[in-house]
């Protein structure tokens, strides 16, 4: 929630009264978000400090326990700002101004310049916030759903250019995908394949699986083996370890 302001009943029956519920059944990450507030109000950042007490003084009121909800402040977590910044590299401008909420807000507020990037990369800093938490349900109203649509589309970018390892990629049932892809490639490697194949992996050893997938690609030609993946559609994941 920005601190543009205090809050009024809108904030509490279309937000605060469902933070308050949900905090009940998930593990809730509720921050303030001054670095938004900024998007629109860069040049008079007076009030900007006074409204984050005021919010979170009417957070506490409204129901909102610390006790089973983190509560914060953005700009207290640089990374937000960190992952912002590595993805608004890889993120076209064209997926930024087709955003519907853009030039419906710049209409509504026609008294300020919002002709910068900070107001135009809105979506990516609030696609920062999602998946650094990685986060599994995002409250939000029915104004928001394309911003979720996008940030959907700039992970799948960026996990195009920057495979993620995670902790299911490396679980028996891939390693077996892992081998079964293995047997399908050069037959002129069946003897390092079947010494792979024989190598015990334990669960999470990835560097022991590093060693043996190297050892079995020793000859390929530089990028040889990224091509020979996406020929048979293989998850990724698997093999940025590489």
């Amino acid at each position: 929630m920005r601190p543009t302001g205090k809050l009024h009943l809108g904030n509490l029956v279309g937000a605060l009264e469902n933070w308050v519920k949900l905090q009940e059944h998930y593990e809730c990450f509720y921050f303030i978000a001054d670095w938004h507030a900024l998007t629109t109000d860069y040049d008079d950042t007076t009030e900007v400090a006074r409204n984050r007490i005021e919010v979170a003084t009417d957070w506490l009121a409204a129901g909102l326990d610390p006790a089973q909800s983190t509560l914060f402040v953005q700009s207290e977590v640089p990374e937000h700002a960190e992952l912002h910044l590595l993805l608004s590299m890889v993120t076209p401008l064209s997926w930024l101004e087709r955003v519907p909420t853009y030039k419906e807000q710049i209409e509504q507020m026609k008294e300020k310049d919002l002709g910068t990037y900070g107001f135009l990369g809105y979506p990516l800093l609030q696609a920062a916030d999602i998946v650094i938490y990685g986060a599994d349900y995002v409250p939000v109203g029915e104004d928001q759903v394309p911003h979720i649509e996008l940030t959907r589309e700039i992970v799948r970018r960026f996990n195009g250019f920057f495979p993620v390892v995670t902790d299911a990629a490396w679980r028996p049932g891939k390693r077996k995908q892992l081998l079964r892809v293995l047997e399908d490639a050069d037959a002129d490697r069946a003897s390092n394949l079947r010494a792979l194949g024989r190598t015990e992996i334990s669960e999470g050893d990835r560097g022991t699986i590093r060693a043996a997938i190297l050892k079995w690609f020793r000859g390929f030609e530089p990028g040889h083996w990224q091509e020979f993946f996406q020929r048979q559609k293989v998850d990724p994941r698997l093999f940025s370890v590489l």
